[in-house]
């Protein structure tokens, strides 16, 4: 098992809300998530709760091998619960959530799970590949996004846009006709993607949060045969900079409208 990660907050200095962490045979990456300048009504804050979710599904997934990855999944997210429900206000709408993709190889098959809008990109030996990335949360943004990418990323009016988009998000939030996402409901897992696939058949696992997917699915200025190349040549860290040299030359978002001029970028590379 050889692992590569790198990682980057959106601003230099700012906190970074994405975890990510590999053991032997598993792997696991969380982007976490809240409502954009909003109290969370958690003392402990986003980052606190992926990296806490992130830990402790690495550690059951590891412990437990033949249990489901979502009922690990649930049984952590019930553990992060269970240490600060007491002390925060885990029923207020925008408490802090993560998206969440984990790995696990077996004897024979590497198990998967998808939940939110990260991706899990599968490399074969021929550098075939297949991206498994959950579409519901950018399915439900797409039909509330439209005044957001009207105005320049940055502006005034821009922010007051965003933040009235992320609030009608969070309304749809882990219920039928929205998007699920790990937060204080165990039951989210259940909704999570699934599947196998024989260990025989992949070369590499590659494990992104959707800062680091832009140059595919947001500036489609790759594919992620040419994304696996660049990992495959030079690693995580230069992915990372090309996607950070092209949102320099996009400051206020009119070639390739988005919600964050930059966003926290992790990439886990497992070949």
């Amino acid at each position: 098992m050889n692992v590569a990660l790198a990682s980057l907050p959106a601003e230099p200095g700012q906190q970074n809300e994405d975890f990510a962490a590999a053991a032997p045979g598993a792997a696991v990456l969380l982007d976490g998530a809240g409502v954009a300048r909003a109290d969370t009504g958690c003392a402990h804050g986003i980052a606190w709760f992926s990296s806490t979710l992130g830990g402790l599904l690495l550690s059951t997934i590891t412990a437990q091998p033949a249990r489901p990855l979502t009922d690990c999944l649930a049984d952590s997210i019930r553990l992060v619960r269970s240490l600060h429900e007491d002390t925060c206000d885990l029923t207020y709408r925008a408490s802090p959530t993560s998206t969440v993709v984990a790995v696990r190889a077996g004897a024979r098959a590497l198990e998967y799970l998808v939940l939110g809008d990260s991706t899990l990109l599968l490399a074969d030996q021929d550098e075939k590949t297949t991206a498994i990335t959950d579409q519901r949360l950018d399915e439900v943004g797409k039909r509330l996004r439209g005044p957001v990418d009207e105005l320049p990323t940055g502006s005034p009016e821009h922010a007051v846009a965003l933040a009235q988009y992320r609030d009608a998000l969070t309304g749809l939030r882990n219920r039928p006709g929205g998007f699920w996402i790990a937060g204080p409901d165990p039951q989210a897992a259940e909704h999570a993607l699934t599947g196998a696939v024989p260990l025989e058949s992949l070369a590499s696992v590659t494990l992104l949060s959707d800062g680091a997917t832009r140059l595919v699915d947001s500036f489609q200025l790759a594919t992620w045969e040419e994304t696996l190349a660049v990992l495959t040549a030079s690693g995580p860290p230069a992915l990372l900079r090309r996607v950070r040299e092209v949102e320099a030359a996009d400051p206020e978002g009119r070639h390739w409208p988005r919600g964050k001029v930059r966003d926290d970028a992790t990439v886990l590379h497992w070949t």
